[in-house]
C-alpha cells in the first residue's frame, strides 16, 4: 500500500520574509518604537492605547471564548464518544473522520466536523489550521483514530506492518507536530494519545498492534518532558477490552484464508479471549463513555496524571508488566492447553 510521506522541507514564504527584513535592516531602516534615542520617530500616545488595547482584547478572548477540542476516529466507539462528552460540557469540538459522512449526526448535534486521514500531511496540517481559524485556538488535541492488526507475526506482511505504524504511530506524531507550534504560542495546551493496555503489556497474536503502542507510549512519555515548559501537559489513556465494532476491524484485518494453519491454536484462544473480555459482550469489557470520560478529564483537571488506565484488565496490565517473563510465558502456555 502506498503511504504518504511527509515533508519536512521548510515553508518558502518563511525564508522569503525572512530575507526580507534582513535586506531592511541593512539599509538602516529604523522601528518606530527604538529610533527615539535619535528623535526620528517617536510612536504616539493612541498608538500605545492600541496595543495595550489589542493585548488586553487577546487576554479577554482567551478567558471568555470557548475551550476548543480536535478529535480524530471519530466515526464510531471511543472517538464518537468522546466528541458528544466534549460537547456536553460546552467545548468547541472539532470532530473528525477519513469519511465526513459518517458524522453527520455529530454536526447535527453541534460539532464543527471535518474529513481527515491521519496518513495525509498536507490534509493534517490543513485541519490544525481550520481548527485556529474556527475556535481560535487548539486549546487540547486528541490522537483517537486507530485501529488493530492482530495475528502472529509470521501472518503479517511488512506492508500491512508499516501500515499499522502509519496510522497508529506516525499519524499521531504528524498532528503533535503541527498542533505544537500554536500550543507553545497560547502558553498552553493538552494532547491526550489514545494508547491501549497493549501498550504495556503484550501478547502472543498482538505483536504488530502492541509494537505501535509501546512506540506511541515511549514518545508520549518523551514529549510530556519535552513540553512541560511551555505549559503544555502530555496525557496517555490506557484502555483495556471495549464495547465497540474494533473487534470487528481485528477480524477483519486478517481473514480466515490468510491465516496459517499451524496458528489454529493461538486464533482459537484470541476468538475464545475475546468473548471473555473482549468487545463482544464480554464481563470485563468497558464501554466507550468510560473511556470518554477518561479523555475529558485529562483535558479539564489541573494537573493531569501521565496514564489513565480504563477498566479491570487495563488496571491488571499496569501490575502485570512487572512480572517475571518466564512466568507470563508460562501463563499464557497454560492457557493455550486449557483451550
Amino acid at each position: 500500500m502506498a503511504t504518504a510521506e511527509e515533508d519536512e522541507s521548510p515553508a518558502e514564504s518563511d525564508e522569503v520574509g525572512a530575507d526580507s527584513a534582513d535586506t531592511d535592516r541593512s539599509r538602516g531602516s529604523t522601528d518606530p518604537e527604538t529610533a527615539t534615542a535619535t528623535g526620528t520617530t517617536t510612536p504616539s500616545q493612541s498608538d500605545r492605547d492600541d496595543r495595550t488595547s489589542s493585548n488586553t482584547d487577546a487576554d479577554d478572548d482567551r478567558y471568555t471564548r470557548k475551550q476548543s477540542v480536535l478529535i480524530t476516529g471519530c466515526s464510531s466507539g471511543i472517538g464518537r464518544a468522546t466528541a458528544k462528552a466534549f460537547l456536553q460540557r460546552d467545548w468547541q469540538v472539532i470532530a473528525t473522520a477519513r469519511n465526513a459522512d459518517d458524522i453527520t449526526d455529530l454536526e447535527e448535534a453541534g460539532c464543527t466536523t471535518l474529513e481527515l486521514d491521519v496518513t495525509d500531511p498536507d490534509q493534517i496540517a490543513s485541519v490544525v489550521e481550520r481548527t485556529v481559524d474556527i475556535a481560535g485556538s487548539i486549546d487540547c488535541l486528541v490522537n483517537n483514530a486507530g485501529y488493530a492488526q492482530m495475528g502472529p507475526l509470521e501472518d503479517i506482511s511488512t506492508a500491512d506492518l508499516h501500515r499499522q505504524f502509519d496510522v497508529n504511530v506516525y499519524g499521531p506524531h504528524r498532528l503533535i507536530r503541527a498542533a505544537l507550534p500554536h500550543m507553545r504560542a497560547q502558553g498552553e495546551g493538552r494532547i491526550i494519545n489514545v494508547s491501549s493496555v497493549i501498550g504495556r503489556i503484550s501478547i502472543p497474536g498482538s505483536g504488530t498492534y502492541a509494537g505501535s503502542k509501546h512506540a506511541l507510549e515511549a514518545m508520549t512519555d518523551s514529549l510530556r518532558a519535552e513540553v512541560d515548559e511551555f505549559g503544555i501537559d502530555v496525557t496517555l489513556i490506557e484502555p483495556g477490552p471495549v464495547e465497540t465494532n474494533f473487534t470487528n476491524r481485528v477480524d477483519e484485518e486478517l481473514p480466515e484464508d490468510e491465516r496459517t494453519p499451524a496458528y489454529e491454536s493461538l486464533y482459537e484462544l484470541y476468538d475464545e479471549a475475546q468473548l471473555i473480555g473482549g468487545g463482544a459482550g464480554g464481563p470485563f469489557a468497558s464501554e466507550a463513555d468510560d473511556v470518554a470520560a477518561a479523555i475529558l478529564d485529562a483535558a479539564s483537571t489541573p494537573e493531569p496524571p501521565a496514564r489513565y488506565p480504563v477498566g479491570p484488565l487495563a488496571q491488571y496490565g499496569v501490575y502485570a508488566r512487572f512480572l517475571p517473563d518466564r512466568l507470563r510465558d508460562a501463563a499464557y502456555g497454560l492457557l493455550r492447553k486449557l483451550a
